[in-house]
């Protein structure tokens, strides 16, 4: 057993301690990670990849609420899940009206349509992810770890605990089909 799995395990059975030992041994891993997100964000983000991983951290050793992680590969697909949370979320602020959400941007060139803001395809993404998950669990996950845990497909096959196979065939389709999605709502949105 990996120490991550063993203290995530002492975490588990509610050891005080186990949470303080986690953070120094996936720190670096989580904050590659949340470079990697931000890094599709827009420039002046108030969030820096440090307080995105410490946001996530904390929601991920928060209270305990039944059944926690098996391993390693369970934690950063919970990791990825909460930094995509994290991530909507502040999309979803910025777009309200107190925040300035109603504001539109205005071209010079009326020609050229503006393109969609990060908050507007980050949205748009978990909209997509979220009704790929209704209909296809599994490419829904494959994508999820993916796009925000950055695992490889590999990897992602070994968390999930599917052969690298099913996890491409997963990944094949779910790009396909996002890509689509995608594509429609932007054109909506024009």
């Amino acid at each position: 057993m990996s120490e991550v799995t063993r203290i995530l395990s002492a975490i588990e059975q509610g050891d005080a301690h186990a949470a303080a030992q986690l953070l120094p041994l996936v720190y670096d891993e989580l904050r590659r990670l949340a470079a990697q997100k931000l890094a599709h964000e827009a420039p002046g983000q108030t969030l820096d990849a440090t307080g995105l991983v410490h946001e996530a951290y904390l929601r991920l050793v928060g209270p305990v609420d039944g059944d926690r992680w098996k391993d390693r590969g369970h934690f950063f697909a919970a990791a990825a899940e909460a930094m995509r949370h994290i991530l909507v979320d502040r999309a979803r602020r910025k777009r309200r009206h107190k925040h300035g959400g109603g504001r539109k941007r205005i071209e010079l060139d009326d020609s050229v349509p503006a393109p969609p803001t990060a908050e507007e395809h980050l949205l748009a993404l978990d909209e997509a992810l979220t009704q790929l998950a209704g209909d296809d669990p599994e490419a829904a996950a494959v994508v999820q770890l993916r796009y925000f845990a950055g695992l490889s497909v590999e990897e992602a096959a070994q968390s999930l605990g599917m052969s690298r196979a099913a996890a491409y065939r997963h990944w094949t389709f779910a790009r396909a089909w996002l890509r689509q999605e995608l594509a429609g709502h932007e054109e909506q949105g024009k």
